[in-house]
């Protein structure tokens, strides 16, 4: 595995034409971005994991700094999977230059996450299209745990018309359903168990709507409970059209159940 540090380097050493699967992480690789590895091999295609942990998406100094991470253990895992690239860049490298494109800002950026996390979008987007302008790549694997991110992201490469095709991939779980996450590291044990309840809770209530003509999503009850599993606090607790990402009550139509909530002082995402 080649590890790059320099984006002058990436460039000259990867020359275009760029057939390059490309996996953008903040590092803390865990089993979901394993996954994201695999499919991509798949394609028999060369893969390039990006590990950079982006001040402009985090709404706090401290937050930013308490972010979980471990590049040793990261490159570990990337060499057991035969990762083929590695880029590793700091601040400098990402934010000296210009890029050639502008970001495009879906009106959903200021719902769900976006609501509640003033500029996050905004710093997702900004790094994900710099990402795009150095690797070049010729697909960008997703993971659709944070389902308005991939939205916002495919959005933005359709509009601003970049090269590059969005792989969406399947949100992957603890067997006790909770979703992978880097934020899991700061979740004791209880706490998982916490999360675990949650998730359990909202697939029965998505069977339900499902199954039920007369069974509605009652969010205030819905929140109700799950402050009585545990949750310190909740965001938002939506049910949403997968495709519009607009709130849906045909539940015979793909949708899924949306949120964001506390445990302890730790945010954890999910769809349903």
């Amino acid at each position: 595995m080649k590890i790059f540090k320099r984006k002058s380097d990436l460039v000259s050493q990867i020359k275009w034409p760029r057939s390059i699967s490309f996996i953008p992480t903040m590092g803390s690789i865990h089993p979901g971005h394993v996954s994201l590895i695999k499919k991509a091999k798949k394609k028999k295609r060369r893969v390039l994991v990006s590990l950079y942990v982006n001040p402009k998406q985090f709404n706090s100094k401290k937050d930013y700094k308490i972010y979980p991470r471990n590049f040793k253990k990261d490159l570990n895992i990337l060499k057991k999977h035969k990762t083929d690239y590695a880029y590793l860049p700091n601040n400098k490298e990402i934010y000296s230059f210009k890029p050639q494109k502008g970001i495009f800002k879906h009106s959903i950026i200021k719902e769900l996450c976006g609501k509640f996390r003033k500029g996050h979008f905004d710093g997702v987007l900004n790094v994900v299209n710099r990402l795009l302008e150095i690797v070049r790549p010729k697909y960008i694997y997703l993971g659709k745990k944070d389902l308005q991110q991939l939205y916002l992201i495919k959005e933005h490469i359709k509009k601003m018309k970049i090269q590059t095709k969005v792989v969406p991939c399947k949100t992957i779980r603890l067997k006790n359903g909770v979703a992978y996450s880097s934020r899991n590291i700061n979740l004791k044990k209880k706490e998982i168990n916490i999360a675990s309840k949650v998730y359990k809770y909202l697939i029965n209530i998505k069977k339900n709507l499902k199954r039920k003509k007369n069974f509605r999503f009652n969010q205030r009850n819905i929140s109700k409970e799950l402050i009585n599993l545990g949750v310190k606090k909740i965001d938002y607790c939506e049910c949403l059209n997968n495709k519009s990402l607009k709130k849906t009550e045909n539940y015979k139509v793909n949708f899924n159940i949306f949120i964001a909530y506390y445990i302890r002082k730790i945010r954890l995402i999910d769809n349903i």
